[in-house]
């Protein structure tokens, strides 16, 4: 296999990840970071992109990716938290994340109509998202290719422009950012869904090395790393320079959102010819992204629901997307957040497990008790976020260690992966299956 056989696939997983999430959250930070946007940043980078790329590498290990994966706990366990995930990156949140992001950035500034027009702008583009998921074949992947790049260009030009026809000064930190920058960078790092789509972009990129003759363990999760590393180094270019531009606009106006921060940013350093150039590059970005969502809920769920066939799914994922869309970006935004709190600290653990695997046998009990207990706190933190009233276990879980980092899950996990070690110890555990190739 050529070295630059691994140089594109890493340019396929950064197309693959690149979507509307990593233009709206790096903007929105630096706004709100201001003098702190270094350490929020730096923050911000370790989820956004380093645990995607270690995810990935951890679903080398496996043939059947993330349900193998989380089925080291239980199958049922496997089969839920996948299909969760594949939810939270399709129509309840990524899909509908991405169409509005494409309206903001392609429509709002040329045209007024507000929610009527976000209506008839979600009917035809998830008619078109369907149609062309219906026989998608290269389609995605040839405009990948082409839009990756000229979209990166795009960017470069905004970040170089904004050192020079950007006035605004940087502003002291905001509330949230002002007292544990890096670890508020951390959990905003969370609304990528990057980690999360990572479950499922992961066999993508094993079936493009096994495809091309990479059967050795090792080497498999060898290269995995090396196209990850392209990746990694694209996405956290961008996240750094579009955040750097948010910091400069803090003084330029109010904004609802981090769309409408980088499309107000391009028309002030170029005018209406920015606008509409960003405008289209994002749009067909965010297209390409919603066809490849789409595709991916449709080939999964058909496969474990027989009595829907592929297209029937689709439609199913394309009306869904279509109704959470008109609700707006700025509501999908909010009402994500609990969802992605509770799931990112399970999907951490079990990245994290997979890889420390090697030290408890890969027993179950291990990955059932750390599950388990993370699942409790995030699960609290989640109904938190959501406005729940959580009042009575809010003492408990304050005292935890890292909750004012809002890591509390992590003492947690780490004892209840020790309680499973025990139950191993005495039951003398085996290896939960002969399928795992670790």
């Amino acid at each position: 296999m050529r070295a630059r056989d691994t140089v594109f696939i890493g340019f396929t997983l950064f197309a693959l990840f690149f979507g509307a999430g990593n233009l709206i959250y790096p903007i929105s930070l630096g706004i709100e970071a201001g003098t702190s946007y270094l350490p929020a940043i730096a923050g911000f980078v370790l989820t956004g992109v380093g645990l995607p790329i270690i995810t990935v590498a951890a679903i080398s290990y496996f043939r059947n990716g993330a349900t193998e994966l989380a089925g080291r706990v239980h199958p049922l366990f496997g089969l839920l938290f996948t299909s969760m995930v594949y939810l939270v990156i399709g129509p309840f949140f990524a899909i509908p994340r991405a169409a509005n992001v494409a309206f903001e950035t392609g429509v709002v500034p040329f045209v007024s109509g507000g929610s009527f027009m976000l209506l008839i702008f979600s009917i035809l583009f998830f008619a078109i998202v369907y149609l062309v998921s219906l026989n998608p074949s290269k389609l995605v992947d040839r405009i990948g290719q082409i839009l990756t790049p000229a979209l990166f260009l795009a960017i470069l030009g905004l970040v170089v422009g904004s050192f020079f026809l950007l006035d605004g000064s940087v502003q002291p930190a905001g509330e949230k950012y002002s007292s544990q920058p890096f670890f508020s960078g951390f959990v905003e790092g969370y609304l990528t869904m990057d980690a999360i789509a990572s479950l499922a972009f992961g066999l993508i990129v094993v079936t493009s090395f096994r495809d091309r003759g990479v059967t050795d363990q090792k080497e498999l999760t060898m290269r995995t790393l090396k196209a990850g590393l392209v990746t990694a180094v694209g996405l956290a270019s961008v996240y750094v320079g579009i955040g750097w531009i948010g910091t400069k606009m803090a003084t330029e106006g109010t904004y609802d959102n981090g769309s409408a921060i980088l499309s107000g940013a391009a028309e002030i350093m170029y005018g209406s010819a920015g606008t509409i150039l960003l405008g289209v590059i994002v749009s067909l970005a965010c297209f390409t992204t919603c066809v490849g969502l789409t595709v991916a809920c449709g080939q999964f769920f058909s496969k474990r629901i027989t009595a829907l066939s592929y297209k029937q799914v689709i439609l199913i994922v394309t009306l869904i997307s279509f109704g959470i869309s008109n609700i707006g970006l700025s509501q999908i935004i909010s009402y994500s957040v609990p969802v992605l709190v509770f799931v990112y600290p399970i999907t951490i653990v079990l990245v994290a497990l997979t890889f420390a695997g090697g030290f408890f046998n890969h027993s179950t009990y291990v990955y059932r008790g750390a599950i388990i207990f993370t699942s409790f706190i995030s699960l609290y933190d989640g109904l938190a976020a959501f406005g729940a009233d959580v009042s009575a276990f809010k003492p408990l879980v304050q005292n935890l260690p890292l909750s004012e980092l809002n890591l509390s899950w992590v003492l947690p996990a780490l004892i209840g992966g020790a309680i499973g070690g025990l139950v191993h110890y005495a039951k003398r555990d085996p290896l939960p299956s002969k399928n795992y190739q670790n």
